[in-house]
């Protein structure tokens, strides 16, 4: 489970690969809920609260109440 003070920290970019990320491993849960072989059914739940903090950090990128952290390389 994500801590939003861990998601603040990343790029923009890594926001959006770990965006998709969550989004495909959700699809994955929710199928293997559906034939009954996912051990913790919480997974999902804690997955889609995942999926909605990365999409609120990358939503305050778009609106500018967030300036993009550089990366240094």
């Amino acid at each position: 489970m994500l801590k939003m003070d861990e998601i603040k920290q990343l790029p923009i970019e890594e926001l959006k690969i770990r965006l998709r990320d969550a989004k495909e491993e959700l699809i994955n849960l929710k199928f293997q809920l559906a034939l009954h072989q996912l051990e913790n059914p919480l997974k999902v739940r804690y997955l889609r609260k995942d999926i909605a903090r990365l999409k609120t950090v990358i939503r305050e990128h778009e609106l500018g109440l967030k300036k993009e952290i550089e990366s240094k390389g």
